[in-house]
């Protein structure tokens, strides 16, 4: 059935209202309150069955087309930790939080869609759920609504998550056969010695120099304990000791992450952390404690869902504009546990490539909201093809 295109643009232009509010109220994991309640009473308003409280602040949506085949479509709605320094007018009136991710867009670009299929396509024969998920960042929060029973209320047998991706051209399309996004898990070592006084380092066991030396030998993993064919990462991102100047510490703290793509590689990562803090502890007569904890899995397409979502891509964009071979990306997403319970796929949809589409993650980021349209596309297409 063709796209109402009146009915699609006037969308459009709601999409980034919702878009340009959420972003100037963002709220963080598991404290979406006011998003998900502007999302609920979208939903409702469409004439959607909406059920709350999965995961505290999930919404999920449902339309019902009759007899046919179950799929998800699934958007995140959480910001980021971040001291937003954009001056537009809907820029963030949160203190010390931002829409920094693109979630503003994605949630909107998929109410957008759920609006439109809840007004057309009657043709469709099947079960569509629509799935706006909180706590993408740091705490996986799509980890939390499969274990409290997503796809148990909400059976289906294919399930798509779509993203932004500064750096590709506004509004093309990538999606990869096999892994996307690499797994993501984060460490914690404690090194304990003997605290003195500066002047007299004799007397203790300088934990400073035991965890100085530790960030050095942590960077030759990668270079030596992991194949040079695999991809990996081990960053450390915090260093916490001492109170003054003058006396050496008795702890320090390292923490940080690591990325993969495959369990292999994971194992090798933890096997050597493990190896290298008992020789440090050795080395400095320290104690080196190592807390690893695994987070989220790698994000891996299944192709036949990959393959569905580049059919898709190339009824919207010409065929210069949907990528299926570009590398996968070290960053990591919470998508990766519904994939690991439906198959499905996670696309990526360019933000652009200019000086104006700044980083994930960026204080100056914001959505690009040209995108709007083409990811609204995008969802009813997929719709189209999969239930039509």
């Amino acid at each position: 059935m063709p796209v109402q295109e009146s009915m699609l643009q006037s969308i459009v232009r709601e999409a980034q209202q919702w878009r340009r509010d959420i972003h100037a109220h963002p709220e963080t994991a598991f404290e979406e309150f006011r998003t998900s309640k502007i999302v609920e009473e979208k939903l409702r308003s469409f004439g959607l069955d909406v059920h709350t409280g999965l995961a505290g602040t999930g919404v999920v949506a449902t339309l019902d087309r009759g007899v046919g085949p179950h799929i998800a479509f699934r958007a995140d709605m959480d910001a980021l930790h971040i001291h937003e320094k954009n001056t537009f007018a809907h820029r963030s009136t949160v203190d010390g939080k931002m829409h920094a991710c693109g979630h503003d867009g994605h949630t909107s670009m998929l109410l957008g869609a759920a609006r439109y299929l809840s007004q057309y396509h009657d043709d469709l024969a099947g079960t569509l759920h629509f799935i706006f998920q909180p706590a993408e960042e740091n705490e996986a929060g799509g980890k939390r609504m499969v274990e409290e029973g997503l796809f148990e209320k909400f059976p289906a047998e294919e399930v798509y998550g779509l993203h932004n991706w500064p750096g590709l051209p506004a509004g093309s399309i990538t999606a990869l056969n096999g892994p996307q996004m690499a797994a993501f898990d984060l460490f914690e070592i404690k090194i304990t010695g003997s605290g003195t006084h500066a002047a007299m380092p004799h007397q203790g066991t300088d934990s400073i120099v035991a965890g100085s030396t530790l960030v050095s030998m942590l960077q030759t993993i990668v270079s030596r304990s992991v194949d040079p064919l695999d991809t990996a990462v081990v960053s450390v991102t915090q260093f916490h000791g001492g109170d003054t100047w003058n006396i050496i510490p008795e702890e320090v703290i390292l923490r940080g992450c690591t990325r993969h793509f495959k369990i292999e590689v994971q194992e090798q990562i933890k096997a050597a952390m493990q190896r290298l803090c008992e020789h440090v502890s050795q080395a400095f007569q320290v104690e080196a404690t190592l807390w690893y904890d695994e987070r989220y899995p790698s994000v891996v397409n299944n192709a036949t869902q990959a393959d569905y979502s580049r059919q898709v891509a190339r009824s919207i964009v010409s065929e210069d504009l949907v990528f299926d071979n570009l590398p996968p990306s070290m960053a990591s997403e919470d998508f990766s546990f519904m994939l690991r319970e439906v198959p499905g796929c996670y696309a990526w949809i360019g933000n652009g490539d200019g000086h104006e589409s700044r980083s994930l993650h960026n204080p100056h980021y914001d959505f690009n909201d040209e995108i709007l349209e083409r990811g609204i596309r995008y969802w009813v297409g997929l719709a189209q093809h999969r239930l039509g």
